[in-house]
């Protein structure tokens, strides 16, 4: 089973079109299941927002996601990413989600278009 926690600016490519979206696309499309923190679903409507993109009615972009919820403070997360090196608030967050979901990372991917957050998180052990 592949699974991938996603960062908000993969989905932000896709739902804007950016070039290489289709081919991130297609890399979704293999996976089994796909994390989020729902911050992503904040990121990526305020960016469609932004750019005047409407979501259409009846559509739910987000149905395919499966939301990771701490039930708890994310603060030994934010610990240890930070210690791996520094990221903003939301790219931390979503680094922090993906250690919660898996504290020893070995089979779960993550997937973002960020290259610094993508080198904390093959620090930490992720793969993408």
């Amino acid at each position: 089973m592949k699974s991938a926690y996603i960062d908000s600016s993969v989905l932000v490519a896709i739902a804007l079109r950016e070039p290489g979206a289709a081919a991130l696309e297609r890399r979704l499309d293999r996976l089994d299941t796909l994390y989020a923190s729902p911050l992503a679903e904040a990121e990526v409507r305020a960016a469609l927002h932004r750019e005047e993109v409407r979501i259409p009615e009846g559509i739910e972009p987000f149905a395919s996601l499966a939301w990771v919820l701490p039930d708890r403070s994310l603060g030994p997360e934010i610990v240890r990413a930070l210690e791996a090196g520094y990221l903003r608030g939301a790219d931390l967050w979503h680094v922090a989600a993906a250690l919660y979901l898996d504290p020893q990372p070995n089979e779960l991917l993550f997937l973002t278009l960020d290259a610094e957050q993508r080198r904390i998180a093959a620090k930490l052990g992720f793969r993408d």
